[in-house]
C-alpha cells in the first residue's frame, strides 16, 4: 500500500485526497506556488514544499519542479487531482521513471487516449455509437468542404488533443469554415502544440450524460452509474446531478456495456468517466474518455457510497477492487452545484479577498461541502476560479435540489462575485424543474430572463 502521497494539486481537491489518505494511515505531501502560501490546508499535511511563482507554468504545470518535489518529500506516489497535469502523459512518465506510483491510468494509456480520434476509432470498433464524423484528423480546408457537401451543416470542429472549452469551434455555413479552421488551428498549437482537429456533425441540443467508472489492473470494470452534466457555461460544467431525469434501466445497462468495452479496449486502469452525448431522440453516442478523477465525484459518492478516491489509491496500490457490479445501488438523488469566484451574469473571473464567509449547517446525511476557503483569504487570478462544491441528497429528485437551493441560499461569501445566484437562478427555473436540458440551458435561460423585463434577473438579489 501507499505510504507517503504527494498531491499534485491546488485548491478543494488537495484537502479531500488527504481525507482519503487519512483513512489509510497515508502521509501526505502538498505542493504550492507563491500565490497560495497561505492556504489553509497546507498546515494539515504532513509536508508542504513550494514549487515556484504564481504562473501555473513555473508551478503546477513544472513537471520539474513538481518530480523535484517528489524526490525531496521521500513520496512514494503522487495523485494529480484533475486539471493541470492530471491528464498528462509526460507527468505520469516522469512519476514512474522515479520510481513512485502513479495514481491515474498508466502513463502509455494517457498518451494514446490523449488523441479523440484514437478513442473515436477505437469506440467504433468495439461497436459502440460515436457522433457521426470523422476518425481521422483533417489536413486542410478540402476536407471540410467534401465533409460537408455530403452531410450538410452545421458542423463542430474538433481540436484532436487538448480542449477544456478552448477546442470547440461551431460552423454553420461556408463562409465560416476558413475563420474557424484557422482560429481552432492556432489555438491548438499555442495552447496544447496540436494543431489538429477533426469533425463532428452537430447533435442539435445534446444533453451530455457521463458514466463513472474504475478499473483494476486485474480486467475488472465496475461501473457507478451516471451524471447528467448538460448544465454548463462556455462548455463547462456548473451543475451536475445523478441519476440523470432521461436515462432508463435499459439506457444504463447499454451505457454500462459501451463503458466496459471502451475500458478494456484502452487498457483503462484507475478513475474515469466516458462521456457520451444524447441526441433529441434518445441516441447515445461516444464523445471522449475523461481519464482522471472528476470535479463532480461528489455527486456519485454520495448517490452510491463508494469512495472513488480510496478506490483511486488501492487500484494504484495494486489492489484488486473490492466491489462487483451487482454491488453498486444507486440510492436516491444527488445533485452538485460548483461555486465559482465568477460575476453571475458575464462569468469572468472574480479575484479577491475573502471578506465574510457563511456557511450553511451541514447535516452529513443530506449535503456535503467541498472547498479550499477561508475567511480572509485570496483568491488569485491566476488559476480556474472553482471556490467550493455543494452536493446535496434527497430521496428523490426534487427533494434534492431543495436542500442544495437553501444551502445555495445561506451560503455567503462576501468580498468577491460568485455564481451562486446564477446556481439559484437554474435550480428555480421551470424547465430545470422538469428536467427539460441540453447544454444550450443556461444560455436559454439568460435569454428568456432579459426578455422579461419585469422579472428580477436574480431570485436572492
Amino acid at each position: 500500500m501507499i505510504k507517503k502521497l504527494l498531491i499534485a494539486n491546488r485548491g478543494e481537491i488537495v484537502p479531500r485526497v488527504m481525507r482519503a489518505c487519512q483513512n489509510f494511515g497515508i502521509k501526505t505531501v502538498a505542493v504550492y506556488s507563491d500565490a497560495d502560501k497561505g492556504m489553509y490546508y497546507l498546515k494539515q499535511a504532513d509536508e508542504a514544499i513550494n514549487i515556484g511563482p504564481a504562473n501555473p507554468i513555473k508551478s503546477y504545470l513544472n513537471i520539474e519542479a513538481i518530480i523535484d518535489a517528489l524526490k525531496k518529500s521521500g513520496a512514494d506516489a503522487v495523485h494529480p487531482g484533475y486539471g493541470f497535469l492530471s491528464e498528462n502523459a509526460a507527468f505520469a512518465e516522469a512519476v514512474s521513471a522515479s520510481g513512485a506510483v502513479w495514481a491515474g491510468p498508466p502513463p502509455g494509456v494517457l498518451k494514446a487516449i490523449d488523441s479523440k480520434c484514437y478513442c473515436r476509432k477505437i469506440a467504433a470498433d468495439a461497436g459502440v455509437p460515436v457522433v457521426p464524423g470523422t476518425v481521422k484528423t483533417i489536413s486542410d480546408l478540402d476536407e471540410i468542404y467534401k465533409f460537408t457537401n455530403q452531410y450538410g451543416y452545421p458542423i463542430v470542429l474538433k481540436l484532436d488533443k487538448g480542449g477544456g472549452g478552448k477546442g470547440i469551434e461551431l460552423v454553420e455555413d461556408d463562409d465560416q469554415v476558413i475563420g474557424a479552421f484557422e482560429r481552432l488551428s492556432r489555438i491548438g498549437l499555442l495552447a496544447f502544440g496540436h494543431p489538429e482537429c477533426y469533425i463532428e456533425k452537430l447533435i442539435a441540443n445534446p444533453r451530455h450524460v457521463e458514466v463513472q467508472f474504475v478499473a483494476d489492473s486485474f480486467g475488472n470494470c465496475v461501473c457507478l452509474g451516471e451524471r447528467e452534466c448538460s448544465i454548463q457555461r462556455r462548455y463547462q460544467k456548473i451543475i451536475e446531478e445523478s441519476p440523470s431525469p432521461v436515462v432508463r434501466d435499459q439506457d444504463r445497462s447499454a451505457l454500462y456495456d459501451y463503458t466496459r468495452k471502451l475500458s478494456l479496449a484502452m487498457g483503462y486502469e484507475g478513475a474515469g468517466t466516458m462521456e457520451f452525448l444524447r441526441s433529441e431522440d434518445g441516441a447515445f453516442y461516444f464523445m471522449e474518455v475523461n481519464a482522471r478523477l472528476q470535479v463532480e465525484h461528489p455527486v456519485t459518492e454520495f448517490l452510491t457510497g463508494v469512495d472513488i478516491v480510496k478506490k483511486q489509491l488501492t487500484i494504484a496500490s495494486g489492489i484488486k477492487l473490492d466491489i462487483s457490479q451487482e454491488q453498486v445501488e444507486l440510492k436516491g438523488h444527488a445533485i452538485e452545484a460548483r461555486v465559482y469566484a465568477e460575476d453571475p451574469l458575464s462569468f469572468t473571473p472574480s479575484p479577491g479577498t475573502i471578506n465574510k464567509l457563511v456557511f450553511p449547517k451541514i447535516d452529513n446525511s443530506i449535503l456535503r461541502i467541498d472547498h479550499a476557503i477561508e475567511e480572509g483569504g485570496s483568491v488569485p487570478p491566476y488559476y480556474d476560479p472553482l471556490l467550493a462544491k455543494v452536493i446535496a441528497w434527497g430521496n428523490d429528485r426534487l427533494e434534492a435540489i431543495r436542500h442544495l437551493r437553501n444551502a445555495l441560499i445561506h451560503f455567503q461569501i462576501d468580498g468577491i462575485k460568485t455564481t451562486i445566484p446564477a446556481n439559484l437562478l437554474i435550480l428555480g427555473s421551470e424547465k430545470f424543474a422538469d428536467g427539460n436540458l441540453s447544454t444550450g440551458f443556461i444560455e436559454e435561460l439568460y435569454a428568456e430572463v432579459r426578455e422579461n423585463s419585469l422579472r428580477p434577473l436574480w431570485p436572492c438579489m
